[in-house]
């Protein structure tokens, strides 16, 4: 297996972690059927700034064996509970640079109104329960780690805090 890429594909459900950079025409090939009248990508990228600080960079890690069964089980049942015909999603770790993407997520679906209401379920489920955690770097201070959710900032854990 290629070491900068680690997949599951079970049932037209594709998952996976990866070091390089994603590309967007691959993951909605991933997803594409005769029987689907829409899909339905959602791409994130790396903003300039989180909390009116200027952000360099973000930095992603993941336990990878269990942040794929993770990812899988989600689209599973997203899939089933919206009768979806193809779901794909792909996390990038390592660093992420401003304007990159770090997730992709494509669903494709009969009909527009499950495709949309599923990538959205997709993509807030991945950020709640998947093993994938990122280290913002804000331009002239130290970087910090944080779950990988919206809206909380990241807070520093000092080493002997850490050890007690």
């Amino acid at each position: 297996m290629d070491p900068s890429l680690t997949e599951i594909s079970e049932k037209g459900c594709f998952v996976a972690l990866t070091y390089d950079h994603l590309h967007i025409q691959d993951i909605m090939d991933r997803v594409r059927s005769p029987q689907a009248g829409a899909i339905v990508l959602f791409a994130g990228t790396t903003r300039d700034n989180f909390g009116g600080k200027p952000v360099k960079e973000l930095q992603y890690s993941a336990y990878a064996p269990l942040a794929l069964k993770t990812m899988l089980s989600l689209c599973k049942d997203i899939m089933a509970r919206h009768g979806l015909k193809g779901i794909a999603m792909i996390h990038r770790l390592g660093t992420v640079p401003i304007g990159e993407e770090s997730i992709l997520i494509a669903v494709s679906a009969p009909h527009r109104q499950a495709a949309w209401k599923a990538g959205e379920e997709a993509l807030e489920d991945c950020k709640k329960h998947v093993e994938v955690w990122k280290r913002e770097e804000f331009e002239g201070e130290e970087g910090v780690w944080r779950a990988n959710r919206d809206g909380i900032p990241g807070q520093k854990i000092n080493q002997t805090d850490a050890t007690h």
